[in-house]
């Protein structure tokens, strides 16, 4: 009875925390879209500076993830300093914003499309550079997800989505999309480094360095001169409280949405996290569609299918693969 009341138990975590990631990014999705697609005031004006999204949201989670190490840390972790995260600090500075700045050519669905294929340049990576051999399978899965993504960016969007945007151009969106995803590799590898020469740093610690060193460089950018962007930025938000509200809740989001995270890959492991956050993005495309007035022909819908049936089969051969790890150690004991 003992055992079945902790297999009840971690069930209800399990799906606590796919409630928490799902509710979290999805709302911040509609919202990063709202911010980016929403005309302001009397005069239909758009809020240009994507920037200072980056910047709000590096300040609200450094803050957040300062108040987590205080309240659950014990002292000195013995974790990385706080100056070893610079480098991984201006990718992840620059990635993120090519990634916002991709909304002003492409639309949220193609942009998740695009951005879920991250598979495609590191093992592209590691098969010229590193010389690394891959299964047929895995070749499979890049092979739906570059397949899919590709018939999506080559299909006819329709017009109302067209209309949202601030510049309509698909290659130079998919070109930022691919950078923010350059820049994303080299910022996990950086964070996997950091965590090795200090394997007592903490989730909480490497938010907190990463954050710090975003808003230290967006601020630089964002107000390091007197005709720079955020000046402008903080004046639209005077004048529009709404479009202040929605930055407010979209940094709040990603916050919420990191505690989430980290709750989940303590307590079921990382690929748990990477199953659902996998589908919190084709539910994120779904609700676009649905809410936010993104509709997509049955061709797109097809390629969508292919990318995620692509990401789906990837899971499953990690999983195949953690499975079969405990089988080998058994027999070389």
């Amino acid at each position: 009875m003992e055992s079945h009341g902790a297999g009840i138990r971690r069930v209800m975590v399990l799906a606590f925390c796919v409630a928490g990631i799902w509710s979290a990014y999805i709302y911040q999705g509609v919202l990063q879209e709202t911010v980016l697609t929403k005309r302001f005031g009397p005069n239909n004006e758009r809020f240009e500076h994507l920037a200072f999204l980056n910047l709000a949201q590096n300040v609200v989670c450094l803050i957040w993830s300062f108040m987590m190490i205080k309240i659950w840390s014990s002292g000195n972790s013995g974790g990385a300093p706080w100056w070893s995260y610079w480098s991984a600090g201006i990718t992840n500075t620059i990635g993120p914003a090519m990634g916002i700045e991709a909304l002003k050519y492409i639309s949220y669905p193609a942009q998740v499309l695009a951005k879920s294929s991250k598979m495609i340049p590191v093992m592209l990576m590691g098969a010229i550079v590193y010389g690394i051999r891959y299964t047929v399978p895995e070749y499979v899965c890049t092979l739906l997800v570059a397949g899919g993504v590709s018939m999506f960016a080559l299909l006819k969007t329709s017009s109302k989505t067209i209309s949202k945007l601030a510049h309509p151009n698909a290659p130079v969106g998919y070109g930022l999309c691919f950078l923010n995803l350059t820049f994303d590799g080299f910022t996990n590898a950086t964070q996997d480094s950091i965590k090795a020469r200090y394997p007592k740093t903490s989730a909480w610690d490497i938010m907190l360095g990463m954050n710090l060193w975003g808003t230290i460089y967006n601020m630089i950018f964002m107000f390091g001169w007197s005709n720079a962007s955020g000046f402008e930025a903080v004046q639209f938000c005077k004048q529009h409280p709404e479009a202040a509200w929605d930055i407010l809740m979209y940094c709040l989001c990603g916050a919420v949405g990191q505690n989430f995270i980290f709750l989940t890959i303590s307590r079921f492991g990382s690929l748990t996290n990477t199953t659902i956050t996998t589908t919190r993005k084709f539910v994120s495309i779904v609700v676009s569609s649905v809410l936010s007035g993104n509709p997509l022909s049955t061709k797109q819908w097809t390629s969508v299918i292919m990318v995620f049936s692509g990401l789906s089969f990837q899971i499953y051969l990690k999983w195949r693969k953690l499975q079969r790890m405990p089988k080998k150690k058994k027999k070389s004991n």
